[in-house]
C-alpha cells in the first residue's frame, strides 16, 4: 500500500505540489491524472526517491520513504517517464542487472527471466542489444526490469504512451493481472478510456493540489458529467459548484 499525506513540493518559487493527499491500496489500481505540470511527475518522483519533500510524507507499506529511501524502493517496482537503457546491454541483461541491484534470489533469477520474457512476448528480442528497439519493445524491456523483484507495489508513468494497439493491450492485461496479485498499482496516463477500463480510484491533480477523487463514477457525478474526459476537464478548469 502507497500512502501520501500532506506532501509538499516547492522549486524556488514554483510550488509543484501543494496538501496532496491520498492512499493507493493493495489489490487495487489507482489512476494519478492531471494535465502536464499538474505536479503528477514531482508526486511519483517523491515515491520513487528520486526527490525529498520539503514536508508530509510518502509511506510504502508503512516504511517512511524520506528516513527509509533504500527500504521503500525494495518494496517497489518503477517505471518512470524516463527509460534510461543501456545501449549494450541486452533485454536479458537488463533484466538480469535489476534483479541483481535488488537481491532477487540469483539461484530464482534465470527462471524469473524468462517468465517476464514469455510473459511480455521478448523472446526475439531478448538476446538483442537494445540500441535500435522500436519504443514498444524499449517499454517491454522497463517493464520486465521494473516486475523482476516481485514488488508489492508498482508505479507505471504513462506505461502505454508511444505504443502500437497489441502492446498497449499487453501492458493493460499484466496491470490487470498484477490486481489480482493482490499488488498496488498507482500509474499515471492521460487516455481517459484507459483510465476509465483500468481504474478502481482516481485521483485529479491540477496546479500542484487535488481537485477529485474517487472512483469512475463518483468523479462524474461530483462534475455532474456523463464522460470522464469531459468531467476531467471541468474539475481541472475549476467549473463545479
Amino acid at each position: 500500500m502507497i500512502e501520501v499525506k500532506s506532501l509538499y513540493k516547492s522549486f524556488a518559487e514554483i510550488k509543484a505540489v501543494k496538501d496532496v493527499s491520498f492512499t493507493a491500496n493493495n489489490g487495487q489500481v489507482t489512476g494519478l491524472l492531471g494535465p502536464n505540470g499538474a505536479g503528477k511527475s514531482t508526486t511519483l518522483r517523491i515515491l520513487y526517491g528520486l526527490l525529498t519533500q520539503d514536508s508530509g510524507s510518502a509511506l510504502v507499506d508503512d516504511i517512511d520513504i524520506k528516513s527509509d529511501r533504500l527500504g521503500a524502493q525494495q518494496k517497489i517496482g518503477v517505471l518512470p517517464d524516463s527509460h534510461g537503457l543501456y545501449i549494450r546491454l541486452t533485454a536479458r541483461e537488463h533484466i538480469y542487472y535489476f534483479g541483481r541491484l535488488h537481491k532477487f534470489d540469483e539461484d530464482k533469477l534465470e527462471s524469473q527471466t524468462n517468465e517476464l520474457i514469455k510473459l511480455l512476448d521478448m523472446q526475439s528480442i531478448a538476446d538483442r542489444r537494445v540500441e535500435g528497439f522500436s519504443q514498444g519493445e524499449r517499454m517491454k524491456v522497463c517493464l520486465a526490469r521494473s516486475l523482476v523483484h516481485n514488488p508489492p507495489n508498482v508505479l507505471l508513468d504513462e506505461p502505454t504512451n508511444g505504443l502500437d494497439v497489441m502492446t498497449t493491450r499487453t501492458v493493460r492485461e499484466i496491470i490487470e493481472e498484477l490486481k489480482t496479485k493482490n499488488i498496488a498499482v498507482l500509474f499515471s496516463s492521460h487516455l481517459m478510456h484507459e483510465v476509465s477500463r483500468l481504474c478502481d480510484h482516481i485521483v485529479i491533480v491540477s496546479e500542484g493540489s487535488i481537485v477529485a477523487s474517487g472512483t469512475t463514477d463518483e468523479i462524474r457525478a461530483a462534475a455532474g458529467e456523463d464522460n470522464l474526459e469531459d468531467a476531467f476537464v471541468k474539475l481541472v478548469e475549476g467549473g463545479v459548484n
